[in-house]
């Protein structure tokens, strides 16, 4: 027999604010979710167990048997400590992500209780079951996922007092501060705080996006997937891209004061290229834009945080597609120069006066082209450019085209890391 809260209790729930603002277990539901689209369907069906909940339905209570996990299909469910009229903390779930992971994968009895908030539909695999999933996939650590959930739980448990909240009191300082460089300076820390507090808001959504993209993938019949597989890459191209500016985002800050240690390693720069390029391919394609490559031969390897780099020539390649003419023509060229692997863009777009070439390269600059109806919003997309070339002993900058005609952005990296 199902339990339920009472109607008083459900209407409570609703309306409080959630512990974590809608924070999602990301690193957890990413490797779940990898875990389940990677794996043969018919296993899933055989482990996997559709259940139906009405609002205000109690899944499981506190202090339960952590005997299985879930992954909300549809609908939304509570995840509260405590009591259900006065609880100590509480945290919404939405489709896509899962719950419940914790007790299973400590063999611990439940920390919280779960209740559906509407008309839910969840996904159940037993703890028998989950356990068969990861013998179909070896390369995934029990001990990883239980010292991971461990570090989830200590987060659950401290977030109502480390949860950020934004200092409201910046604005009032500001106005009452009668030195001109103060008010500068003060200005530049309340658009860091602003842009830390959009970062911390836009990883639960797209951490919501990249479950449900995978739950499709899981859960839909492969005709239909088949037929709608150019909307789903598109989606998972919007979600890479959107993560890309969060990570960018989030690293300007970390570059900039040096305490972000890049992890580098060994690689080809076509082999990054290539990845950045097929991404770009769609939006090209759109747009009839023409993306000429010229590379030199043999290029050497060279040492460099993976990731940052792709993340630079997306930024590039993104700055120069978005304000390049339709049937326009961008030019990627890799050579070697003066011990320097050296990389450009260049685009037929409306370019950059000289006056702001430099000045491009700063937070939340924006560059103003006459005709053009809104600044050119280059932002803290190339700042992050800078800061991460400049890390890596390289340098940035961007020059007029060929024939005048556009803007070419260079960077270096050296070659003689070793």
């Amino acid at each position: 027999m199902t339990h339920r809260i009472t109607d008083t209790e459900l209407r409570h729930l609703r309306t409080i604010e959630p512990s974590d603002g809608g924070l999602t277990d990301t690193a957890v539901t990413s490797s779940l979710m990898k875990i389940l689209t990677s794996l043969d369907r018919r296993l899933l069906q055989e482990l996997i167990t559709e259940q139906h909940f009405a609002p205000g339905e109690i899944i499981f209570c506190e202090g339960d048997d952590g005997d299985a996990l879930y992954i909300v299909w549809a609908g939304q469910v509570a995840v509260v400590k405590g009591s259900f009229s006065q609880p100590d903390d509480l945290f919404f779930r939405l489709p896509g992500e899962v719950v419940g992971d914790m007790a299973l994968l400590e063999n611990k009895p439940r920390w919280a209780s779960l209740v559906a908030l509407e008309p839910t539909r969840l996904l159940r695999i037993e703890r028998e079951g989950f356990y068969k999933l990861l013998q179909a996939q070896p390369s995934i650590s029990l001990n990883l996922l239980a010292l991971l959930s461990a570090r989830l739980r200590a987060i659950h448990q401290t977030s109502r007092t480390e949860t950020v909240t934004p200092d409201r009191g910046v604005l009032r300082q500001i106005s009452s501060l009668l030195d001109e460089n103060e008010q500068l300076m003060a200005q530049q820390q309340l658009r860091q705080e602003t842009s830390d507090l959009i970062v911390h808001d836009l990883r639960s959504p797209l951490g919501n996006m990249f479950s449900v993209l995978n739950m499709l993938e899981l859960v839909l019949p492969e005709d239909v997937l088949a037929a709608n597989r150019e909307l789903l890459d598109i989606a998972r191209l919007a979600h890479a891209r959107m993560k890309d500016l969060v990570d960018s985002l989030l690293d300007v800050s970390r570059l900039d004061s040096g305490t972000l240690a890049l992890d580098r390693e060994w690689v080809t720069i076509r082999q990054v290229v290539d990845e950045v390029l097929r991404l770009a391919s769609l939006s090209t394609s759109r747009r009839m834009i023409q993306l000429e490559t010229s590379f030199a031969d043999d290029l050497p390897p060279v040492l460099v945080d993976v990731d940052r780099i792709r993340r630079v020539l997306t930024n590039l390649l993104d700055n120069a597609i978005k304000f390049s003419p339709d049937n326009g023509r961008i030019r990627l060229e890799i050579g070697v120069v003066n011990q320097m692997l050296r990389i450009s863009v260049q685009d037929v777009g409306p370019g950059i006066p000289p006056a702001d070439r430099q000045r491009i390269f700063d937070r939340f600059a924006q560059v103003q082209k006459l005709g053009m109806r809104r600044p050119r919003g280059y932002g803290l997309g190339l700042a992050f450019c800078r800061l991460t070339v400049e890390t890596h002993g390289g340098q940035i900058w961007v020059e007029p085209g060929d024939g005048d005609v556009g803007s070419r952005f260079v960077f270096t990296l050296p070659l003689n890391n070793g």
